[in-house]
């Protein structure tokens, strides 16, 4: 895109080279205002059935709000990346850190970051933090699940019920193409499993010692405020903020976009 006007965050748009194809990426990066641009951006993991289009303009807004540069990637079998085969390994949100995070920043040169990750981005993005400590200059979560609480597993169930109505994976035909049924059963199949029942952040939390800022609403069907406090409880970040908002769900970002972005930016803007 070639609109560098003040008050706006144009993007280009970055394949990403992998070994089973290529991931799909976004960079969205703030017009010139005669500042540098912070060495770190903000590096985003989308959610189960997420994907890059459908943070829809959050990103913009957030790299326009920050002054800093903003990624978001398709995971691999996700919107506009390379298809994925069979089911997910149960160990796939260390994976992702270890993996694809680390081809995205080698492809795109980035050293130093900020995690930002939604649900179960979230946890790819504690995964990340702990991975790459010394590189990771903050980690921002939001709706992120630490473990799988009884209240996680029953909203799953209740969304799996609903995606019998064949028009519910048509609308998410939208953004996956004709991998919508994979992204679908790669969810409710792998969280709903008995073998992923032991799964948790717990482990890896204690190795994170950036700044950390959680976001989790109050009324949030995949998860209670137990996750966001054992997120802040476990790790050993330089400094931790926990924030419960009290008229939200499951998507702050969409639900509160402009509450959001401020409590970003006012977290990042206290280093």
């Amino acid at each position: 895109m070639s609109d560098q006007t003040p008050g706006t965050a144009p993007f280009t748009e970055v394949w990403i080279v992998h070994p089973e194809g290529r991931l799909y990426s976004r960079v969205w990066t703030p017009a010139p205002t005669g500042r540098p641009l912070p060495d770190a951006p903000i590096i985003m993991l989308h959610d189960s059935l997420g994907s890059v289009e459908l943070w829809r303009d959050f990103p913009a807004a957030l790299s326009l709000a920050t002054g800093r540069r903003v990624v978001a990637y398709d995971r691999l079998g996700f919107g506009l990346s390379s298809p994925r085969h069979g089911p997910l390994p149960l160990d796939f949100i260390a994976a992702e850190a270890r993996h694809d995070f680390a081809l995205v920043r080698q492809q795109l040169g980035i050293g130093p970051f900020i995690a930002f990750g939604h649900s179960v981005g979230g946890g790819m993005a504690v995964n990340c933090a702990a991975e790459f400590a010394a590189d990771c200059e903050a980690l921002i979560t939001i709706a992120a699940q630490a473990f799988p609480e009884d209240r996680t597993l029953e909203g799953i169930r209740v969304a799996k019920e609903q995606f019998k109505d064949v028009r519910q994976v048509e609308r998410l035909g939208k953004y996956h193409g004709d991998k919508a049924r994979w992204v679908l059963d790669a969810w409710t199949e792998t969280w709903l499993s008995p073998a992923f029942a032991t799964w948790s952040l717990a482990p890896v939390l204690p190795r994170v010692s950036c700044p950390l800022l959680a976001i989790h609403g109050l009324h949030d069907e995949y998860g209670s405020t137990r996750h966001p406090e054992l997120i802040g409880e476990l790790s050993r970040s330089s400094r931790v903020q926990v924030e419960i908002m009290e008229d939200s769900r499951h998507m702050p970002h969409r639900e509160q976009p402009e509450a959001v972005i401020g409590l970003v930016r006012g977290f990042l803007e206290r280093g």
